[in-house]
């Protein structure tokens, strides 16, 4: 039976995919609670600790690519059957490294490139494909399932980390991954409609002034060649996740080392990706309204805002309003870069260069979350790696900040009505 886009089916199918990308993605997360426990167990540095997580980034964003020409040609199920496969082989691996490199092959090779792969970049080409009237929302709750992910399983895996230890607890979300997400895939098997395939985006309903062109009329968008959009597009993904890594994958090890401890640092990312998931939402309405690259502005800008704060105040109780501030301000880029390709790509190129973007938005995840390790062995403080981050962030609100007064110039004149 084939089934339409904005369908009753369609929202659906959004649940169950918010639900696989909630399982999906806990190995981004869990990496950065056992941090502490992995660097304590192992004897290592700060930034050789910080290695599994830059390696499973690395592995995530490259197969996201791989998993997303499987999802192409065989549909979304085969991939995701794949990484559950992949996330149970990988845990367990993990759970039984004898030291960090064994540790971080497995995270790098199994939980990303292989597991937690399938359960991002495909699943948010699929969802965009389901969707035409409401893409920018539906998209956004897709999205939010990365964030459900970091506000679920870091107090969940803290507790059991102290209950158990951190290879046994492992070994259960090795189980529980390989069950429940090969259960969720079988009802991902019925293919995207025709039609939505090859929709046309469907521009902001604020007006033509709000609107984004697809491209100009020699099919340039920005009114650049392809190719450098598209690298520009790039290069700012992987600044804007640079910025980003940093209190996502160190919150709770600077939370150690200022005397507050793990748990304490634990429910901040939890608070910090839970307001993400709001954010991720508000940002997806107002992407249907303004566009994705006005929306990309907002949130890299209110960003850079968040990351500034972090540097004068660092008590126990400005800490959690800090991380739920950046949990709001930041939730909404990573979706922005999807509609913004669907915006101005033809829609024939527009699976292959979204997973390309987020590609190096999962580079910068893995770049950053080692470079502010290093930093922080290099100058014995998190402040550095702070301004480290506000930089990258700077460079991402450049380049979309020229990317949007491109437009604007390219943007016809607005028609006036004869007296």
């Amino acid at each position: 039976m084939q089934h339409a886009a904005d369908s009753r089916y369609a929202w659906m199918r959004l649940a169950v995919t918010l639900m696989l990308m909630t399982i999906g993605s806990a190995a981004m997360y869990v990496v950065s609670v056992v941090l502490p426990a992995v660097q304590a167990d192992f004897g290592v540095s700060r930034a050789d600790a910080s290695l599994p997580y830059t390696m499973m980034m690395v592995g995530f964003g490259v197969g996201g690519v791989l998993m997303g020409r499987l999802a192409d040609r065989f549909g979304v199920m085969v991939p995701l059957l794949i990484g559950a496969a992949g996330l149970g082989v990988g845990f367990a691996a993990a759970a039984f490294a004898p030291g960090i490199m064994a540790f971080s092959l497995a995270h790098g090779v199994l939980l990303g490139l292989v597991g937690s792969s399938a359960t991002f970049v495909p699943l948010i080409a699929d969802t965009s494909l389901w969707f035409v009237r409401r893409r920018g929302i539906a998209v956004a709750i897709c999205a939010s399932g990365n964030y459900a992910a970091g506000a679920f399983w870091p107090p969940v895996v803290q507790h059991f980390v102290g209950d158990i230890g951190w290879r046994q607890t492992y070994l259960w979300l090795a189980v529980f991954s390989v069950t429940t997400l090969s259960l969720l895939a079988l009802f991902m098997r019925p293919r995207p409609p025709r039609a939505a395939a090859v929709a046309t985006p469907v521009a902001p309903r604020s007006g033509a002034t709000a609107g984004t062109p697809a491209s100009d009329a020699n099919g340039r968008p920005f009114g650049l060649p392809p190719a450098h959009a598209l690298v520009l597009l790039c290069i700012a993904g992987l600044a804007c996740c640079v910025a980003m890594s940093m209190p996502q994958v160190h919150i709770v090890a600077y939370c150690s080392d200022l005397g507050y401890g793990a748990a304490r640092g634990a429910e901040m990312l939890s608070l910090m990706l839970g307001a993400g998931i709001a954010s991720r939402l508000v940002s997806g309405a107002i992407c249907d309204r303004i566009g994705g690259l006005r929306t990309l502005v907002l949130g890299s800008a209110l960003q850079g805002v968040a990351l500034l704060l972090f540097l004068p105040f660092d008590g126990l109780a400005s800490l959690y309003v800090i991380s739920a501030l950046f949990g709001l301000f930041q939730g909404g880029i990573v979706p922005s870069y999807a509609i913004i390709v669907r915006e101005h790509f033809p829609a024939a190129v527009a699976g292959s260069r979204v997973g390309t973007v987020l590609m190096f938005t999962l580079l910068g995840m893995a770049l950053g979350g080692w470079m502010s390790g290093k930093v922080f062995d290099l100058t014995g403080s998190y402040h550095a790696a702070f301004l480290n981050g506000i930089a990258w962030n700077a460079l991402n609100l450049t380049i979309a900040i020229t990317l949007l007064r491109r437009t604007h110039r390219r943007l016809p004149p607005a028609r006036t009505s004869p007296a």
